[in-house]
């Protein structure tokens, strides 16, 4: 396995955590915020693996750049919900 590999998971694992603690943390306050957060961090997660998918298993028959940018868009526009109508 190249390091390259292991930073893609590495780094899906962290986004993965980070949406685990955030929704945890929106269970137990019901802060909206920490929703939208977690959401956001779920995309990030799922963006992390199709990165992983597109350069690491399937590099050369697919390319999944455009699924990849999608998935991030939408993580942030989550957010982005949040932040602007979500207002408390």
């Amino acid at each position: 396995m190249t390091l390259a590999a292991i930073v893609y998971i590495l780094c899906a694992l962290t986004s993965l955590a980070c949406a685990l603690l955030l929704l945890r943390g929106w269970r137990r306050s019901g802060a909206r915020l920490l929703l939208w957060s977690g959401l956001c961090f779920v995309g990030f997660t799922l963006n992390n693996a199709v990165l992983f998918i597109d350069l690491i298993v399937l590099p050369d028959t697919i390319n999944l750049a455009f699924i990849r940018n999608l998935l991030g868009l939408l993580s942030v526009a989550v957010l982005l919900y949040g932040l602007i109508w979500e207002v408390e």
